[in-house]
């Protein structure tokens, strides 16, 4: 059995690229807003990070450094991971199964 959470081929698929996303976005997303909040939109900011997830793993896993479409394929990948990454993001915020807020009011029901 392996002993490693995460592998190369883990993180060239798109439940451990997520993961990994999620949890990179979640933990550096407060000091990228200070300094990028105007421009950098946190949800661009998962694509940059899945990305160059995507883009490491691959080359990890013996792809062509050389070969465009490593990156082209990555970049477009990285859209999909960023989006399963948000949406982890929200079921977090928002389990299923619980009443939905009024628009407007906070969990203390001011």
């Amino acid at each position: 059995m392996n002993d490693q959470l995460f592998t190369w081929e883990a993180l060239s698929a798109m439940g451990g690229a997520s993961l990994l996303t999620y949890f990179v976005v979640q933990y550096t997303k407060s000091y990228i807003d200070r300094f990028s909040a105007r421009w950098l939109p946190t949800d661009l900011y998962a694509v940059f990070v899945a990305s160059a997830i995507l883009i490491t793993a691959q080359l990890a896993l013996g792809a062509n450094p050389a070969d465009w479409r490593v990156y082209m394929l990555a970049i477009a990948n990285g859209f999909l991971v960023a989006a399963t990454a948000g949406q982890m993001q929200r079921k977090a915020v928002e389990p299923p199964g619980q009443p939905e807020q009024p628009a407007g009011k906070g969990s203390d029901g001011a």
